[in-house]
């Protein structure tokens, strides 16, 4: 029986990961960051480490440890830790160092190569996340309007030029305006604030870049999603067929009825 490796960031996915992992008959090396990862991790993990944010000699002294050959990154790594006063171990320091600019993506590269030289294979995250993929059509009982349509392809027009230059994947729109961009913030507090802009009747866009990295990310939307949106009065949330992670179907999607919120993915 092989090992994986799970990178566990924040919030439910790790767990998900882990399990459907185990159920395909894999053992499961968790290393949880410890600023970040839920310790519910604890449970489903056969072997367990914690490390600290930028501690990058660490998390893969604990994998080669276990034999671990592949991993797979999932949970939210918050990117303000960026600006905080995170103390990287001497490997991790050594790749800041090499970065030509900090965005996401380029510090995740970096960690890819880096595990590559140690002879361990990232794979893309949503390898054992497979049922949690969104599937095309309207998931809500509500069918978007025709003006929500229009805010939906506008908007999706302006995320995608914004993915492609790696600023941010999702976008608040109304009427044909563009009220709020996500950065590093992330998505719940951009949609606050296009909302608080927008009063309401706000659409939320959210789509993958065009040459989408899936070792790295996957958009994620959710019950706190949903929460958001009904909180600003939002009418509409789009999102990529198979391309995005729906968390906790059931209940995400009975807040969208129950507020009137049409949820579609093509």
């Amino acid at each position: 029986m092989s090992w994986i490796g799970i990178i566990a960031g924040s919030g439910p996915l790790p767990v998900l990961a882990a399990r459907e992992a185990k159920a395909a008959g894999r053992m499961v090396t968790v290393v949880a960051i410890r600023e970040e990862a839920d310790p519910a991790v604890e449970a489903v993990a056969d072997r367990l480490h914690w490390v600290g944010v930028g501690q990058l000699g660490a998390l893969i002294r604990s994998l080669k440890r276990d034999g671990v050959r592949e991993a797979i990154m999932v949970g939210k790594v918050r990117m303000s830790h960026l600006f905080s006063q995170v103390r990287p171990d001497v490997r991790g320091a050594l790749v800041y160092l090499r970065l030509k600019d900090r965005r996401g993506d380029s510090i995740m590269e970096a960690v890819a190569e880096e595990l590559e030289r140690a002879g361990i294979t990232l794979l893309e995250c949503t390898r054992f996340l497979t049922g949690v993929l969104v599937e095309k059509g309207v998931l809500s009982r509500r069918a978007p309007a025709e003006r929500e349509w229009e805010d939906i392809r506008f908007g999706r027009e302006v995320a995608r030029a914004l993915a492609h230059v790696k600023v941010g994947q999702t976008v608040v729109v109304k009427h044909g305006a563009v009220l709020a961009v996500e950065a590093v913030e992330g998505t719940d507090a951009a949609v606050r604030r296009g909302g608080e802009l927008g009063r309401e009747g706000v659409v939320v866009v959210k789509v993958c870049r065009p040459q989408h990295d899936f070792r790295f990310d996957v958009p994620v939307i959710g019950p706190t999603t949903i929460a958001v949106l009904r909180e600003v009065r939002g009418t509409a949330l789009a999102v990529e067929a198979n391309r995005t992670l729906l968390l906790d179907r059931g209940q995400a999607l009975a807040l969208a009825d129950e507020a009137g919120i049409a949820v579609v993915a093509d």
